[in-house]
């Protein structure tokens, strides 16, 4: 179960350090390509977004690593549900409906939690 952990969690981390980070630091121009909900939303809380999805990433992987708290780890994952329920939400109530993408990322983080939980508690 830990090797299955760190290679859903890696991935999930992976996706998200990435999103996050061009969330943070790309312009409303340059994100509306790929997200057409930027439009949607006020700047300032893409950003917070972005940040938040960055700490996520760090979380899944950084607390495990260290060994010191394994539940900061299960923390980012629950996040990470939350955060796609509330993602799919906006894309449902939007003139962009594609969900696919976050319904994926939503199973994802839930294999995370549940790997979390048989690996560590």
């Amino acid at each position: 179960m830990t090797i299955a952990y760190w290679i859903v969690a890696g991935l999930l981390a992976s996706f998200y350090l990435y999103a996050g980070v061009v969330k943070v630091i790309r312009s409303r121009d340059r994100l509306r390509p790929m997200m057409a909900w930027v439009d949607r939303i006020p700047l300032p809380a893409v950003r917070a977004l972005g940040t938040i999805e960055v700490l996520g990433a760090v979380g899944l992987l950084l607390p495990p690593t260290t060994g010191i708290a394994p539940w900061p780890a299960l923390a980012a994952a629950i996040g990470f549900v939350i955060l796609q329920i509330g993602a799919i939400t906006v894309h449902l109530t939007g003139e962009d409906r594609q969900v696919m993408l976050n319904v994926g990322l939503l199973a994802t983080a839930a294999a995370t939690i549940w790997l979390a939980t048989s690996s560590w508690l």
